[in-house]
């Protein structure tokens, strides 16, 4: 066994010295595989370990809406006075994430993950047993934090470990829990709710971390890279308290909570802030968000054409709520119930994905797939209180489907041109665009919602219903131009990714 080690320090060596570029990383990941366990059940381990951690995430930012009037009940406060809780969460998540890639590289996949998963889980219990608002949003700040270095870091690692012709069939584990989590927390939290105690909800997370600290000390590796330069701390600053007050103006203006004048002040100051860090970064060898790496092809359309493609996805989670309570009269629990089904068919597109991006290519499949998620969100436009339950289940199974489709081709491409040792920056790059794209997405749904309720009665469930259908056909509509993005990219784009056999050059 000893002579085993030696042979492979030896030969790791022998690598590093032959090949300039090979950094510390994967001289100290390959021996710590060797040391920990085998290389195959790292493998095969790694995307589970990696999903069940994104499913504690997402479940818990979702989880939480439904149980906010017995809350605000316990707290003996207003529900509105909640709202620092939640904003508190995603505050921290926009702040925190662009430094995600730079801890990784400083400190190792492997102990960063470690501590992402303490620090939500230490959040999560400083939630459960809060006495009051004040404690509640600071033990929220600490979940975002760690939910902030959890999704980045876990790409990296799977970026890492997996040839890129493999990356796409792991890739599939880490969506699959980003479109559960949302979908069945709701229902969730409305059981907990009602069984047992709204504290339950932060306190589960515990044994899970327990679990999740164990097996991310077994079997993760701890890639990182000993040229790593000091953190960019006035771009940390710059763009952490623009993306924070761009946030909290995308928040504010979903619920209406700012003036008009105080909004457009916050909102010019976040793209002052934003517009310094552009020019800052330009200036900096190594700034605290790669924007350079826009310049390529396939990081430019994961990161910008799929974010304009999500302002109609991120909003259905805003609008299903209230066309299945308000519009249809349905109970919490029972709306719940009906975006199971999404989920159900996510898990599903999985194993499809991979032989549809292999046999089209991320190019037709992102053109066509957006267009078949725009005309999905137009067709809750033909709900009405007399519909059929099996209408709504089908649309909802459909909408899973393609959508889940939709972000295993933009998450898989972003990868396509970099190299490993970029894959934290490009994995901050574009974790932080689909943050913000995602709030953006609620915004625009708040948005319309407000212009087409506007001179109706809210009360009425019939035209509150019709302004909704307004709404999603707008959502459609702008979902299906966005297709129009995509148009840019090599047909051969994402090839290494899929292994898909190249076409003959094109001009594009």
């Amino acid at each position: 066994m000893a002579a085993h080690k030696l042979r492979l320090i030896f030969q790791a060596r022998i690598a590093s010295a032959a090949q300039p570029c090979t950094t510390r990383t994967q001289v100290s990941s390959e021996f710590a595989a060797s040391s920990l366990t085998s290389s195959t059940s790292i493998k095969r381990t790694l995307p589970w370990l990696v999903a069940i951690a994104l499913f504690m995430e997402h479940l818990d930012s979702t989880v939480l809406n439904t149980a906010i009037p017995a809350m605000a009940e316990s707290l003996r406060v207003q529900p509105l006075a909640l709202r620092s809780v939640s904003m508190s969460y995603m505050l921290a998540l926009a702040v925190f994430i662009p430094i995600s890639g730079w801890m990784a590289d400083r400190f190792g996949t492997r102990r960063v993950f470690m501590g992402a998963i303490a620090i939500f889980a230490l959040g999560s219990l400083l939630c459960g047993i809060s006495v009051g608002v004040p404690m509640m949003v600071c033990a929220r700040l600490l979940q975002g934090i760690g939910g902030a270095m959890m999704t980045p870091v876990g790409r990296v690692a799977l970026v890492r470990s997996f040839p890129r012709s493999e990356l796409l069939r792991m890739t599939n584990y880490v969506i699959i829990p980003a479109l559960i989590g949302p979908m069945v927390g709701p229902f969730i939290g409305g059981l907990i709710v009602h069984w047992l105690h709204w504290r339950v909800i932060f306190l589960i997370n515990l044994p899970l971390a327990l679990f999740g600290l164990w097996m991310v000390r077994r079997y993760m590796p701890n890639y990182f890279d000993e040229e790593t330069p000091r953190l960019d701390h006035t771009g940390f600053v710059l763009f952490g308290a623009g993306i924070a007050l761009l946030s909290y103006a995308l928040q504010a203006l979903g619920d209406h909570t700012l003036a008009a004048g105080r909004l457009s002040l916050v909102t010019a100051i976040s793209l002052l802030l934003l517009a310094a860090y552009g020019w800052h970064s330009r200036r900096t060898h190594k700034p605290v968000l790669s924007l350079w790496l826009l310049q390529r092809r396939t990081v430019r359309a994961s990161v910008i054409a799929g974010g304009v493609s999500r302002l109609g996805i991120g909003g259905m989670p805003f609008v299903l709520p209230l066309l299945y309570q308000i519009g249809l009269g349905y109970t919490p629990w029972q709306a719940g119930l009906l975006m199971i089904p999404n989920a159900g068919a996510a898990i599903l597109m999985k194993a499809a994905s991979t032989r549809l991006l292999a046999r089209f290519g991320h190019r037709r499949i992102l053109i066509s797939n957006t267009v078949f998620v725009g005309i999905i969100i137009g067709l809750f436009a033909l709900i009405t209180p007399g519909i059929s339950v099996w209408w709504i289940i089908t649309l909802s199974f459909m909408q899973g489907f393609f959508i889940s489709m939709q972000f295993t081709g933009i998450n898989s491409l972003v990868y396509a041109e970099v190299e490993d040792r970029d894959a934290a920056k490009a994995s901050s790059l574009a974790s932080t665009a689909q943050q913000l794209t995602f709030s953006f997405g609620t915004a625009f749904a708040a948005l319309l919602a407000g212009w087409f309720l506007a001179g109706r009665n809210q009360s009425d469930a019939a035209e509150f219903l019709n302004a909704l259908h307004g709404v999603f056909i707008t959502m459609g509509l702008v979902t299906i131009i966005s297709s129009l993005c995509y148009l840019r990219l090599h047909p051969n784009d994402g090839n290494n990714i899929s292994g898909r056999a190249g076409e003959a050059p094109r001009d594009y």
